[in-house]
């Protein structure tokens, strides 16, 4: 199967990013985990002690204003004492729709019951108001409520911090499991990186060498790339091309002396032939003479 440069380059891309894309899947996860968490806390547990904290800051209100009216001989503000009962009441139905710690449920039909009977003595002692006991009643009824309702609170806040130790340690932990995940794949990433790169510097290299000893005149060089890329086409082509080159310089050699013979003319060589003759004989008579010219001074 053959594996182009393009090819090679597009699926390291899509590799890079597919890490990329785990990281943030699991980034995202975790962060959604431990945002619902939160989350929960928040509108659960948190939500009960608000709950909690109004309708005794309700029951106060009232206490103080049934007390103060008892000890002045004034009769009580029935608006103001509505408006607390309202905001009571409010609360209450809000917390019935909350339940999230076990025996919550039980707690909070426990305090509606002693609510209605403390809002019942409440008009009694709003059409009474010297009635001192009622009044004793009241407050007996208010103090039950002040228990319930700050047992319902601890409930919530010791919750509160239960989840909150657990969110601590969730996030704890995805924080060590995403560091060892964003680790494996920088890891990974840089490995394949170096992998990439180092495969292209090592084919140019020996590519580059190659066509230079090929350029320098050494025809017997050639290029031997393994796979079926880019790289191993042009080593077959500058294969080819030095098998070539090689050829044509043996034939240019061989065609060079052929055509250093074909220049001689054969007239030329028997010309040269006598000429050498000629040559001999003058200095055989040449010699002859010198040695008859000697025997005479003698």
């Amino acid at each position: 199967m053959k594996h182009s440069i393009r090819t090679r380059f597009t699926l390291g891309m899509i590799f890079l990013f597919i890490i990329i894309s785990v990281l943030a899947v699991f980034s995202g996860y975790y962060l959604n985990k431990l945002t619902d968490k939160t989350s929960a806390i928040l509108k659960e547990n948190y939500l009960s002690v608000v709950y909690a904290r109004e309708m005794s800051e309700g029951l106060m209100n009232i206490n103080q204003e049934i007390t103060t009216c008892f000890l002045t001989k004034r009769i009580p503000d029935s608006l103001k004492v509505a408006k607390e009962l309202k905001q009571i009441n409010q609360s209450l139905q809000s917390e019935k729709n909350n339940f999230t710690e076990p025996g919550e449920d039980k707690l909070v039909s426990d305090i509606e019951t002693d609510y209605n009977e403390y809002r019942d003595s409440l008009q009694i002692i709003i059409k009474s108001p010297k009635s001192a006991a009622a009044l004793f009643y009241l407050q007996n009824k208010s103090g039950t409520l002040y228990q319930q309702l700050s047992i319902l609170s601890q409930m919530n806040g010791k919750a509160l911090e239960v989840k909150t130790d657990d969110a601590k340690a969730s996030s704890k932990s995805a924080l060590t499991k995403m560091t060892v995940l964003a680790t494996m794949c920088f890891l990974i990433g840089m490995s394949f990186a170096f992998s990439f790169a180092s495969y292209f510097n090592r084919r140019f290299f020996q590519l580059f060498n190659g066509i230079k000893e090929i350029g320098s005149g050494n025809f017997d060089q050639r290029l031997l790339f393994d796979g079926n890329d880019e790289f191993s086409e042009i080593s077959q082509v500058v294969n080819e091309m030095a098998d070539k080159l090689k050829e044509n310089k043996q034939k240019m050699s061989v065609t060079l002396q052929k055509e250093s013979w074909k220049g001689i003319n054969p007239n030329d060589v028997e010309e040269l032939k006598k000429m050498l003759f000629r040559i001999k004989t003058m200095e055989e008579q040449a010699a002859a003479l010198i040695a008859k010219l000697e025997k005479k001074e003698e």
